[in-house]
C-alpha cells in the first residue's frame, strides 16, 4: 500500500449528498475532474472492473456478443428516428472542421440497428444478440450525487433483433432473467417495477431499482404483487354512473366564494353556504384546475390545464413523464396576460376543451369520469360553479396520470394498498417493438421470402452507477464495505508493529495468499496502527488481518469487515485458514 496511488481523506467532501459520494471520495477510489465528471483510481477502478466481469459473465451466457461502437457518432441516424430533437439540451454535440454534425453518444440504439442493416438480411440471421460496456454521455442540468447521476458514465446496453413477436418475448425473457443473476450477484435488495419509457419509444419497459432511500425514484409495491416507478402507476379508476343516476344529480349552479385562495378555504365557504344534503363537502369533492405550458422539442410552446382532485397535488415528476420529449414549465405572469380566458385562481371546465373559446386543452384525472360531481372555479372572480357533473356539463378532451400517488392508494390491479419506497434505477429493458427498424429500414426476409421488419429490445444497465448503489446499500457509519464478488482486494493486511519479524511475517503471509489465489492489499505504510485501522474500515476490503503484538505468541487476527467479528489464528496454517474463510 505505500506504492498504492490514494489519498484517503479525514473530511467529507464538501458537495457530497448521499453516503456512496462521501466514502468512495475519502477512501481514495474516485475523484472529481469537473461536475459530473470523475476520474477511477485504482482502488475504484478494480471494483468497477468487477461490475464489469459479472455483467459479461451474464450476458455471454445468454449468447450476447459483445462489441464496440464508437462514443462519437454522427447525428443523421439520430434525426431519422426523431431522437436528435427528443434529447434537446440532454446530449452533447458538436460540429467538426467541414460542418458534420456529430453528437456524444448517450444510447446507440440507432448505431446497433444501422450496424445489423449491413450484415444481415435474413431471417435465418435471426434471432441476435449484441452487446457493449462503454462510456455514455448525458448533459445533465444539474449532476449530484458523484457517480449517481454523472455527465459521463459507464454503461452496459444490449440489444435482440428477432423476426417476430413470438421470437423477441424469448429473447426479452432471456435478458430479463440474466438481469435478475446480474443485480442478486451485486448484492443489493432491488425491486423489479414498471416503467415509463421515454424518449426510447417502444410498447412497454421495466425498471430495475436499487431500494435505497437516497434514490432519486420513487416507486411502489403492493402486498399482491403490483410494482411500478411512481411515473408509470396507473389509477384505480372509479365506476361510471348511469344516465338514470346522472339525471337523478341537482343542477349545476354558480354560487359566491369570496376569499377561497385555498381548497381548504374553498370547502369551508361550500359546507357554509351550500351544504350538501348527504354529508358535508371534502377537499376530494373540488376539481382543482393546474395550468402549465409545454414546451415541444421544436420550440414551440402550448398552454395546458390539468384538472385533479382538491385533495390532491399535480405530480410535476409524473406530468413530464407523460409529456415527454415535451418539457413542462411554469405559467408566468405574461403567459396569463396572453390568455384573458383563464381567470386566475376561478379556472373552470367553462373555459377549457380543444373546442372553447380558449382552445386551451383540457386533461382531467382518471377519476374524474362520468358521473362524478365537483366544485371548481367557474371562470369568475369570486365565483365557483357547484354540482357541475363531468360527462353532463363538460367533457374534457382526455385523461392524464398527472397527480400524485400516496401511501394506502388502491393498487391499479386490486392487488392490495400501495406502499411508496424510493431507489436508484440501476437497469432499464425495452419492448422496442419496430420504431427504429422501421425509421432505419432495418428489415430481413422471413421464410417465406417476403420483407419484414426486425423487432428490437433494448436492455441498459448502469456499471458505474453500479459501484455507487452498492456502496450506498452496504456502507456503515466508518466507511464503504464491499461484498467479496466487487471488492478490490479480498484481505488487507494491516501490519501493526515496527519489528522487523512482524514486517517480514506480513510480507509472507500475503506472498502466501496471493500463490493461493487470493487478492491481498498490504499495508505496510509508515503510519500509526490507529490511522491503518481506521483507513482499513473505510476501504471496505471483507476481511481484515492484523499482524502485531500477537505474533509474539504465535497468533495474528482476523476481522470481518460486515460483522466486526474477530478471532485469533495460530501463525503456523494462518495462510490455509484465511484462504478458506475467502473461498467461504
Amino acid at each position: 500500500m505505500s506504492e498504492l496511488f490514494v489519498r484517503t481523506l479525514r473530511e467529507d467532501p464538501v458537495d457530497a449528498e448521499v453516503p456512496s459520494h462521501r466514502w468512495l471520495v475519502r477512501a481514495g477510489y474516485i475523484r472529481r475532474t469537473a461536475p459530473g465528471i470523475y476520474s477511477w483510481l485504482p482502488l475504484g477502478f478494480r471494483v468497477l472492473r468487477n461490475v464489469e466481469r459479472i455483467v459479461r459473465e451474464e450476458m455471454d451466457a445468454i449468447g450476447a456478443q459483445e462489441v464496440h461502437l464508437p462514443a462519437l457518432l454522427p447525428k443523421e441516424p439520430y434525426e431519422a428516428t426523431g431522437r436528435y430533437a427528443d434529447y434537446g439540451d440532454n446530449i452533447f454535440t458538436l460540429t467538426d472542421r467541414k460542418g458534420g454534425g456529430y453528437l456524444l453518444g448517450p444510447t446507440h440504439e440507432e448505431i446497433f440497428t444501422l450496424l445489423v442493416k449491413d450484415l444481415y438480411s435474413s431471417y435465418k440471421d435471426l434471432p441476435l444478440s449484441l452487446y457493449q460496456i462503454q462510456t455514455k454521455y448525458r448533459d445533465e442540468q444539474r449532476p449530484r450525487a458523484g457517480i449517481l447521476r454523472g455527465r459521463e458514465f459507464v454503461m452496459k446496453d444490449s440489444y435482440s433483433f428477432d423476426v417476430d413477436d413470438e421470437g423477441f418475448a424469448k429473447s426479452y425473457q432471456l435478458h430479463r432473467d440474466a438481469y435478475v443473476r446480474i443485480f442478486d450477484r451485486l448484492g443489493f435488495e432491488y425491486a423489479i417495477v414498471s416503467a415509463m419509457s421515454g424518449a426510447m419509444g417502444g410498447s412497454a419497459s421495466e425498471e430495475f431499482l436499487a431500494v435505497s432511500p437516497n434514490g432519486e425514484d420513487t416507486f411502489v409495491r403492493s402486498p399482491g404483487g403490483y410494482a411500478a416507478n411512481v411515473e408509470a402507476v396507473r389509477t384505480a379508476i372509479p365506476e361510471a354512473l348511469t344516465d338514470e343516476q346522472i339525471a337523478a344529480l341537482p343542477a349545476a349552479h354558480v354560487e359566491d366564494t369570496p376569499d377561497t385562495p385555498t381548497i381548504d378555504t374553498l370547502v369551508a365557504v361550500a359546507n357554509a353556504k351550500v351544504p350538501r344534503t348527504d354529508r358535508p363537502w371534502q377537499a376530494s369533492d373540488t376539481l382543482k384546475n393546474v395550468v402549465v405550458m409545454v414546451r415541444h422539442p421544436d420550440g414551440t410552446r402550448e398552454p395546458l390545464v390539468i384538472g385533479v382532485p382538491g385533495d390532491r397535488q399535480v405530480d410535476l415528476k409524473r406530468l413530464g413523464a407523460q409529456l415527454e420529449p415535451a418539457e413542462v414549465e411554469d405559467f408566468t405572469e405574461d403567459d396569463f396576460a396572453a390568455h384573458p380566458g383563464l381567470v386566475r385562481g376561478y379556472i373552470g371546465p367553462g373555459a377549457l376543451g380543444a373546442e372553447s373559446a380558449t382552445g386551451i386543452r383540457y386533461l382531467v384525472d382518471p377519476r374524474v369520469v362520468t358521473g362524478t360531481r365537483w366544485v371548481t372555479g367557474a371562470n369568475e372572480p369570486g365565483r365557483h360553479v357547484f354540482d357541475l357533473v363531468t360527462g353532463r356539463d363538460f367533457t374534457p378532451d382526455g385523461t392524464i396520470e398527472a397527480a400524485e400517488v400516496r401511501e394506502g392508494d388502491e393498487a391499479p390491479d386490486g392487488s392490495g394498498p400501495l406502499r411508496l419506497a424510493r431507489g436508484i434505477e440501476m437497469g432499464h429493458i425495452f419492448q422496442l417493438g419496430r420504431k427504429y427498424a422501421e425509421a432505419l429500414g432495418l428489415k430481413v426476409l422471413d421464410a417465406n421470402g417476403k420483407l419484414v421488419t426486425v423487432t428490437m429490445g433494448s436492455y441498459g444497465i448502469g456499471v458505474s452507477r453500479a459501484v455507487a448503489a452498492v456502496a450506498e446499500g452496504t456502507s456503515d457509519e466508518k466507511g464503504l464495505c464491499w461484498p467479496r464478488e466487487l471488492a478490490p482486494f479480498d484481505v488487507q493486511i494491516v501490519v501493526a508493529g515496527k519489528g522487523d519479524d512482524i514486517t517480514a511475517y506480513a510480507g509472507d503471509l500475503s506472498a502466501a495468499l496471493d500463490q493461493a489465489g487470493i487478492r491481498v492489499l498490504l499495508d505496510d505504510r509508515k503510519a500509526s496502527p490507529g490511522v491503518k485501522f481506521a483507513d482499513a474500515e473505510l476501504m471496505g476490503m471483507p476481511t481484515t488481518v492484523v499482524v502485531g503484538r500477537g505474533l509474539a505468541d504465535g497468533t495474528i487476527e482476523v476481522r470481518d469487515r460486515r460483522t466486526g467479528a474477530a478471532e485469533q489464528l495460530p501463525t503456523a496454517d494462518a495462510a490455509a485458514r484465511i484462504t478458506a474463510i475467502v473461498r467461504g
